[in-house]
């Protein structure tokens, strides 16, 4: 199943290392990011795990849960666990699914057999409150993912989601920001009493509101 951007996140039920979760009613009413390890006990897994725990106050601050998913059991993440404190410094502190059966990685299309035979790929995906789904990133098993990279579209996201505005090339959060074309100059100005800058006739920008 190809998940798309804008597409409603898939819901399911599955056990995991804080126990059985039903994946809308453990996202609740705030912003969820799901991913993809391709195994237990591999080295760029762990430290990716490892970051991922050590910056949740981060993700907590915005209001925004982290589950990851394995093709592993429950009880091999719990045995792994101690070797991402040991390695990494923090244990894991968000759910890990147990997904041997691959029920979540088919459901997500987590698994690209040309890349891996059996394992899941290094899948993200950023859902709303409205659980839909809106960021999609896929990494190889190779390359271990950028944290702050997702953190900065996370903030992107919720600042788009709040105001009439996208974000430039490089942007990180307290920078300029872009004025939707769909407003004209006098709705700009109304409401960006901080005024804007116009570069071109479609290209205005605005301190970041908020």
């Amino acid at each position: 199943m190809t998940i798309r951007i804008g597409d409603e996140a898939p819901n399911f039920t599955a056990e995991t290392t804080e126990g059985t979760i039903n994946f809308h009613e453990y996202l609740g009413d705030g912003w969820g990011i799901l991913f993809s390890h391709p195994a237990d006990f591999t080295p760029v897994c762990t430290t990716e795990l490892g970051g991922f725990a050590n910056r949740k106050a981060e993700f907590d601050q915005r209001d925004t849960k982290l589950i990851g998913v394995s093709v592993d059991t429950v009880e091999s993440h719990h045995g792994w666990s101690k070797d991402i404190e040991d390695t990494q410094g923090s244990a894991l502190n968000y759910p890990l699914i147990g997904d041997d059966e691959r029920t979540v990685a088919n459901l997500y299309d987590m698994l690209h057999p040309n890349e891996l035979a059996t394992a899941t790929v290094r899948s993200v995906f950023i859902i709303d409150p409205a659980k839909k789904v809106r960021l999609t990133l896929t990494y190889p098993a190779s390359v271990g993912r950028n944290i702050d990279e997702i953190i900065r579209v996370l903030d992107a996201l919720q600042l788009t989601s709040k105001f009439p505005v996208a974000t430039p090339v490089n942007w990180t959060n307290g920078s300029d920001v872009i004025v939707s074309p769909a407003l004209s100059d006098e709705e700009a100005t109304e409401k960006f009493p901080a005024g804007f800058e116009t570069h071109k006739p479609y290209l205005r920008t605005t301190k970041q509101p908020g």
